[in-house]
């Protein structure tokens, strides 16, 4: 049983100011904190319907504005002279396809320089890759350096081993191994992280809805419930953005769903209030694993990782 975080100390050099971009969740107060223990004063650009309001109390100043607002944050930070900034949180994709999308979003002229060909032409593709991508090249640019947030909160990254009580049978293993193997190939084609898996099928798998909607959806299809859910990082993952993510709220999904297993790539996905969601779990019955190719290949599954 894993009860101690990988570090608790940052990974790379730490600058005395830090922009962070903040979407939706808890990731991004975990990160303002972890700086603000560090002693580096954080700067935030929260978006609105996404942010936390308590990050207002986390961050030496604060500034509300819109997903494709870039011209209000690149004037903020270099109000306040932040050369390095993060990004953390989830930003809710579905709202891309809503009606009047970009009424809601107002995109600004900066926004429209580099996502002209994304959002008018079609020319090129938005997928979570190729949008992120250019929302650092974007920061590049402007001479602003983008790291990752985990790389400012290593402790929320998982050493390999099971987090809970209870013990995971054969057939479980070779869930995982099969969720493994699909989400390994979902994420090289950059289309979602998250599977679910019972006795050798796949149940439910992720795309732009997101993991509670995949976790939503196994329970329906699986009404006697008992499923396995896999989540791992991309092949291709870059940790500065679109980092697997678990918490409690994931917990009482996959419960309320009739899932009995998570099982997360170690070392590359995000766990939020660790202590809390391994309570909760064996509270709740439910098995928590963190789990890397070496493990699939000691226990004779390691062919199924062929795409990790």
């Amino acid at each position: 049983m894993l009860d101690s975080p990988v570090s608790s100390s940052p990974t790379i050099a730490l600058p005395a100011r830090v922009g962070l971009v903040a979407g939706w969740g808890e990731f991004p107060i975990q990160v303002a904190q972890s700086l603000r223990a560090a002693g580096v004063e954080v700067y935030g650009a929260l978006l609105h319907d996404h942010a936390d309001p308590r990050l207002a109390d986390e961050c030496t100043a604060v500034q509300w504005s819109g997903v494709a607002h870039f011209g209000c944050k690149l004037k903020f930070f270099r109000q306040h002279d932040v050369q390095h900034v993060t990004m953390a949180g989830k930003l809710f994709k579905t709202a891309m396809f809503r009606r009047f999308a970009w009424w809601y979003h107002l995109p600004d002229l900066l926004f429209m320089r580099y996502f002209y060909h994304h959002f008018i032409t079609n020319r090129a593709r938005r997928n979570d890759d190729e949008l992120l991508l250019t929302v650092v090249k974007l920061y590049q640019d402007a001479g602003i350096h983008m790291a990752a947030a985990t790389d400012y909160a290593p402790h929320l990254l998982v050493a390999p081993g099971q987090l809970t009580r209870g013990k995971l049978s054969t057939s479980d293993w070779h869930d995982i191994a099969y969720g493994w193997q699909l989400a390994k190939a979902m994420g090289q084609l950059d289309i979602g992280q998250t599977v679910a898996v019972h006795r050798g099928v796949a149940l439910a798998v992720e795309a732009l809805e997101g993991t509670d909607a995949c976790i939503e959806r196994a329970g329906q299809l699986c009404r006697h419930g008992g499923f396995t859910l896999v989540k791992v990082a991309k092949p291709q993952q870059d940790m500065r953005f679109d980092v697997p993510t678990i918490g409690v709220q994931t917990l009482e999904n996959l419960r309320a769903a009739g899932g009995r297993v998570l099982a997360f790539e170690a070392h590359k996905t995000i766990v939020l209030q660790q202590a809390d969601v391994v309570a909760y779990a064996n509270r709740h019955r439910l098995t928590l694993v963190a789990v890397d190719s070496a493990e699939l290949t000691a226990r004779g599954l390691g062919e199924t990782s062929q795409v990790a």
